[in-house]
């Protein structure tokens, strides 16, 4: 059965960091290309990161670039979300999805499972 757990959501300022982790089970992470995607309150899913099965790729939503840094650990089934310089427009349910079709073109794609996510808040 595949599993997705994310957790290390908080409540954060302006300008603080957080690391999200997402434990992976029932599957080999390994062989997967994986996403971090978050929602904020009354708006849509908006896809934030992707990283190809090696950890040798990684593709950020421009709304992230240079604060957000996505990493994977395969040999612990883990996906990392590190964030730094947070925003308020960054409060969001931040959730891992494993790709079933990634586009190589803008790095979106089709996912097959998603976690249940975990909460960042972004507020002083």
């Amino acid at each position: 059965q595949v599993q997705l757990v994310e957790s290390g959501g908080d409540l954060v300022q302006p300008g603080g960091s957080l690391r999200l982790s997402c434990a992976a089970s029932g599957f080999a992470l390994n062989s997967y290309y994986m996403a971090w995607v978050r929602q904020a309150p009354g708006k849509g899913p908006e896809w934030v990161a992707a990283i190809n099965t090696g950890g040798t790729m990684t593709r950020y939503a421009d709304s992230v670039k240079g604060r957000f840094t996505v990493s994977r650990d395969n040999a612990k089934q883990t996906l990392y979300l590190q964030m730094d310089s947070l925003k308020p427009e960054d409060t969001a349910r931040y959730y891992c999805a494993r790709y079933s079709y990634y586009n190589p073109a803008d790095g979106r794609g089709e996912y097959d499972y998603r976690g249940q996510g975990t909460q960042v808040t972004v507020s002083s």
